[in-house]
């Protein structure tokens, strides 16, 4: 997680009962159809608008159906979150239970995984139907601090009835996203969820707080894999002729030859998904062969004069998750970049004819005065895509096709010649 603004759901110095009526009152509203009397915060109109363009229904939500004890079991195994309980436990569950709260960890999906903390709300929350193995999805359940904050990708906490569905209306949940440090993929969701009369401007802070420490652990553990790829490829790669180098699963260089140069080791390659034995093409670097080693993939990159790539598509459909495909003569490469890296390649596709430093900068910022950050950034994003992006001024390449699938389903296309 990075460094972030906390909207807490109680203002500071306002009675929580006091408000509680205030948001009522908006909610009603907001059902009718009528003027609200106050505007919601902006995480939780942007939700209310999606579950109402679901059909939610405000008094008993969706059908939200529970798995079976094999498939939970299952989820938990794959979810990547079981080595991070200990941590998630020792830092929430003694305050979770002193507080009249539930510690909730959800998987990328919205199950519940695991939920410990205070026995009577636990029997609250099942009353609810809030259990184990339960989907608490935006989808299912209206807007919520878990589901909210699967969609928003930041830290939420949601308070009475700024909960879309009314049977939550007696709740308080604050809940903040669990990344894997490795490829930025969301794991997950980690959360404190109570009666709305134990709400308190902190707790959100709080879950943030350790699920910063949850990610560091991860992180942690991933150096130490890096440094043992390190200690069995060094040997191996003297008797390698030519450039080459060894990543993890991810991407992550633990070691090259000397000759590979602009490679080094800390430093990332852009692998696809579906990246395996055999050959592979990668827009920066043109062809290679990956051989598998424990833990990780030997890569030799192959001098050849392939043809350009010819199309670029920018899928941004998935709220979160934009994905860039590069279509070479004789192979693809498909990788989810960065959100801004994908603001950046937006900005440029939008302008075919090029941004300078500072006009990138009034796009991605709203300020024109940011361009050594702009430059930065830019420099990263070549390191990734190769020679489809060129500067003075920065722009796709001449002759290359660049199509957008936007978040609203719309395409554009455009080529430069």
């Amino acid at each position: 997680m990075g460094q972030q603004h906390l909207e807490a759901a109680l203002p500071v110095g306002v009675d929580p009962r006091r408000h509680a009526r205030a948001l009522a009152r908006v909610h009603e509203a907001a059902i009718a159809g009528e003027a609200l009397p106050s505007a919601p915060r902006s995480v939780i109109s942007e939700s209310w608008s999606r579950v109402r363009q679901l059909g939610i229904d405000p008094d008993r939500g969706a059908s939200s159906p529970v798995l079976d004890a094999a498939e939970l079991e299952e989820r938990r195994r794959e979810s990547g979150l079981a080595p991070l309980l200990p941590l998630l436990r020792g830092g929430l569950l003694s305050l979770a239970e002193q507080a009249a709260h539930i510690m909730v960890i959800v998987d990328a999906a919205g199950h519940v995984l695991w939920r410990d903390g205070s026995v009577p709300v636990r029997r609250r929350a099942d009353r609810l139907g809030f259990v184990e193995g339960v989907d608490w999805q935006e989808e299912a359940v209206g807007t919520n601090a878990i589901g909210t904050a699967l969609v928003a990708r930041r830290p939420v906490q949601v308070y009475s009835a700024e909960h879309y569905v009314r049977a939550q209306h007696d709740w308080t949940c604050a809940a903040a996203p669990l990344h894997d440090p490795r490829d930025g993929r969301l794991l997950g969701v980690v959360d404190l969820s109570g009666p709305a009369s134990t709400v308190h401007a902190t707790t959100l802070a709080l879950v943030d707080a350790v699920g910063r420490l949850a990610e560091s652990q991860l992180r942690t553990s991933h150096l130490t894999d890096l440094e043992r790829l390190r200690g069995i490829a060094v040997p191996l790669l003297t008797k390698v002729s030519g450039r080459a180098l060894v990543t993890d699963p991810h991407g992550w260089i633990a070691t090259t030859t000397p000759t590979a140069t602009g490679l080094a080791p800390a430093g990332r390659l852009p692998l696809p998904a579906s990246a395996g034995p055999g050959p592979l093409w990668l827009p920066a670097h043109g062809h290679c062969v990956v051989e598998p080693l424990p833990g990780g993939w030997l890569i030799r990159l192959v001098d050849s004069d392939a043809a350009p790539p010819s199309r670029v598509s920018l899928d941004l459909r998935t709220p979160g998750e934009p994905v860039l495909t590069v279509h070479g003569a004789t192979a693809e490469w498909t990788h989810r970049v960065s959100p801004r890296h994908a603001q950046l390649l937006y900005a440029l596709a939008a302008h075919r004819n090029g941004c300078s430093a500072s006009q990138l900068s009034s796009v991605l910022f709203g300020d024109a005065t940011r361009t050594v950050t702009v430059r930065a950034e830019v420099s990263r994003l070549r390191r990734i895509v190769g020679g489809i992006i060129v500067g003075r001024p920065y722009r796709f390449a001449d002759n290359l096709e660049v199509v957008v699938h936007g978040p609203d389903g719309s395409d554009g296309s455009a080529v430069a010649g």
